[in-house]
């Protein structure tokens, strides 16, 4: 059951993201936290704040795999690893972590974690 709701989770949540960020919010609740890229908001309109004031105007992301698990408390872990593309620029990887719970029937993020995968070779 865990693989089956975390696959569409993952769907919903890029398919939104991609096309209408403003419709991540239904995915949120107040509770909610996110960390992206370090820095931490907490709070469904503190989320929606940060996602809609990101900096470019068209992005598409690929997913490259996705593992589930579950977890205490009725909850479902979450691993995203994939690529995104961002207006112009190059293609760049990241990672992003959920923690799914059904709350009244509907399942929701609890907590989001988002890095992008930037390495130094040098």
């Amino acid at each position: 059951m865990w693989e089956q709701v975390g696959t569409s989770f993952v769907h919903l949540y890029y398919q939104h993201f991609d096309a209408s960020r403003v419709q991540l919010s239904a995915l949120y609740m107040d509770a909610s936290c996110l960390t992206w890229e370090g820095q931490q908001f907490q709070g469904k309109t503190a989320i929606m704040e940060k996602l809609m004031s990101l900096p470019f105007q068209k992005i598409q992301h690929s997913i490259t795999s996705q593992d589930h698990q579950p977890a205490p408390d009725n909850s479902i872990l979450s691993m995203v690893v994939g690529q995104l593309k961002v207006d112009n620029d190059p293609v760049m990887g990241f990672h992003q972590l959920f923690v799914l719970k059904n709350i009244s029937d509907n399942w929701v993020c609890t907590n989001d974690i988002f890095r992008l995968a930037l390495y130094n070779f040098a």
